[in-house]
């Protein structure tokens, strides 16, 4: 089964196997060259093409196969693929490139992994990659925003020369590459495998389906979550990896089997269901389940889901028989009261009672230490949840006060601090815009960037804060939306993110202005001051305005303590 062909008729690519002397040369010349250093989304990436689940790329996509891509779900050659897969560098970078030919490519730790044989340098038009690949530029599309907010705007194309896979110290016995799953496959005996792409933790409904799909089958049953890069908000693969093994142990024996994929998703839809089946085909599998919705964003600005919700199915059924890979399509299941068991929703007779719990119930029920019951999953199940994701009274969380300079940040920082402190239920730490300034960000101007690299330090330090059950309180200016929904992102990945809007109006910031910086200012004496000669962006989702120029403090104070107790964060003294 290891020299199966992938769907486009060649051989699996396998960029790591390169002679050894080769190699040993190769990383030397690794240490001379310039070098860059891969976002998450990269990593992930390099890693899938370097094992060849991407097959048959051979590294990053130069700028024929991208167009193609982009517009025909097709390479330049032809073959079928949907997803364009690029490296995006900043333009800074690209200019001290030059005319260079090569360039290293590094995880986090500076290791290099990759050599990069440039081919390609140019600028990419990534709004209208965005309508093409995604069908919108709405930055409510995780895809999208991704691409519009964060990816860098020139684009380096060219084949890759592997010198070592990406370190993982998690799950080791789980992270296997396409090889490794297709010589685990010929020694079981398996020769029908169908896959279950998931990023969700996995319940009842789920074993309904895969076991299902299973026997429609005729094959064995490979879960194969995505590990990689989810949606913003969704639950950490650790936790879900515990719960995978879990739930795996109510299968047959000899019937599952369970591996990781470190596969940074787009939440593409229908492209990204065939994507993925072209991914499982080349792990060796024969089928692949594409479910209701598959890999869909949710809602659109309009509330409009982004796809209709069989769409991917029916786009991997248009193009089966060129993939070389049986799609196995189905229907949401739910639970029928009736009969104690579940069913495809479409099987449900008129009558009968549909029970079912989506997964923002499935939250809430966790956020307030509600009861979940068993026809919905399994106690193991829950308790992994549970342990991750306690109740929302016991999570930590972050208070992001943004606005004018003088409009109040400040005053209402220290006095929520104090009766945070008062109430004793967490640690609380404050994150104040000037003491930040002085012991974080000294070396930082005020230009945009250095504004926005300030932000991002207060946003990961109250991340890490956040992560480890403690409140962050920010009281930054925060002028500018991108960098405010980037710490949003950052912590949002393990707690609620309050953005309170000190909304004064100008006027009455610059009467209470101490310091004389708004005289300054207008003056022409202080550049880039914030709501005079620089922009302030304000903020249009913010869970609370406070306007201080009609409210003491303590009453500003106590709006907050009752939004927090309305949003579960706190609990009301009795």
């Amino acid at each position: 089964m290891s020299d199966l062909i992938a769907p486009h008729g060649g051989r699996l690519v396998n960029l790591q196997v390169i002679p050894a002397a080769e190699r040993v040369a190769l990383k030397r010349d690794a240490a001379h060259l310039p070098a860059w250093d891969l976002t998450a989304r990269q990593l992930c990436d390099l890693e899938l093409l370097l094992s060849g689940a991407f097959s048959p790329l051979e590294g990053f996509m130069t700028r024929p196969d991208y167009e193609r891509v982009c517009k025909e779900m097709r390479l330049a050659s032809g073959v079928l693929w949907p997803m364009p897969i690029t490296l995006d560098v900043t333009a800074e970078f690209a200019d001290k490139l030059g005319d260079a030919k090569q360039i290293a490519l590094r995880d986090p730790e500076g290791v290099a992994l990759a050599v990069l044989d440039i081919e390609d340098k140019w600028t990419a038009d990534r709004e209208a990659e965005a309508r093409h690949v995604f069908g919108t530029a709405d930055k409510l599309h995780a895809g999208a925003n991704y691409l519009l907010s964060r990816a860098n705007p020139i684009y380096l194309g060219g084949r890759l020369r592997g010198l070592e896979a990406p370190r993982h110290y998690d799950f080791r016995h789980l992270r296997l590459t396409p090889r490794d799953l297709r010589d685990q496959f010929e020694k079981l005996g398996w020769h029908r495998v169908v896959a279950f792409q998931t990023r969700n933790p996995m319940h009842r409904a789920h074993l309904e389906l895969t076991f299902r799909a299973a026997q429609i089958a005729e094959a064995n049953l490979l879960i194969h979550p995505s590990v990689g890069m989810t949606k913003p908000g969704d639950i950490d693969h650790y936790t879900r990896v515990r719960c995978y093994e879990k739930l795996i142990a109510h299968y047959p024996e000899q019937t599952s089997a369970l591996s990781l994929l470190p596969l940074a998703m787009r939440m593409g839809g229908p492209r990204e269901a065939l994507w993925h089946a072209i991914i499982r085909k080349n792990h060796g599998c024969t089928h692949f389940i594409v479910g209701r919705d598959h890999a869909g964003p949710g809602k659109d600005s309009s509330g409009k889901a982004f796809y209709g919700p069989y769409d991917a199915q029916q786009l991997v059924q248009k193009h089966q028989d060129e993939l070389g890979i049986v799609m196995v399509p189905f229907q949401e299941m739910v639970y029928v009261q009736e009969r104690a068991q579940y069913m495809p929703s479409n099987e449900v007779a008129p009558g009968e009672t549909v029970l079912n719990i989506s997964g923002t119930e499935l939250r809430r029920r966790l956020h307030e230490g509600l009861e979940i019951p068993e026809w919905f999953t399994y106690p193991e199940v829950i308790e992994e949840l549970r342990r991750t994701h306690p109740p929302r009274h016991k999570q930590g969380f972050t208070v992001f006060f943004t606005g004018l300079s003088g409009s109040g940040k400040s005053t209402l920082a220290n006095a929520l601090l104090v009766r945070l402190l008062e109430l004793g239920s967490r640690p609380v730490t404050l994150l104040d815009g000037d003491v930040v300034r002085k012991h974080l960000s000294s070396e930082l101007g005020f230009s945009k960037e250095h504004r926005n690299l300030n932000i991002l330090r207060i946003g990961f330090v109250a991340s890490e804060i956040t992560k480890n059950g403690g409140v962050a309180i920010c009281a930054p200016i925060a002028p500018y939306a991108h960098a405010r929904r980037e710490v949003r992102e950052m912590i949002e990945q393990y707690g609620l993110f309050v953005e309170i809007h000190v909304s004064t109006p100008i006027a009455m910031c610059e009467s209470r202005d101490r310091k004389g910086l708004y005289a300054l200012a207008r003056a022409g004496k202080l550049k880039e001051f914030t709501g005079i000669s620089d922009p302030y962006e304000t903020p249009e989702n913010a869970e609370l305005r406070i306007d201080t120029s009609d409210i003491s403090p303590d009453e500003a104070v106590q709006r907050i303590v009752l939004k927090l107790e309305a949003l579960g964060l706190i609990r009301p003294r009795n």
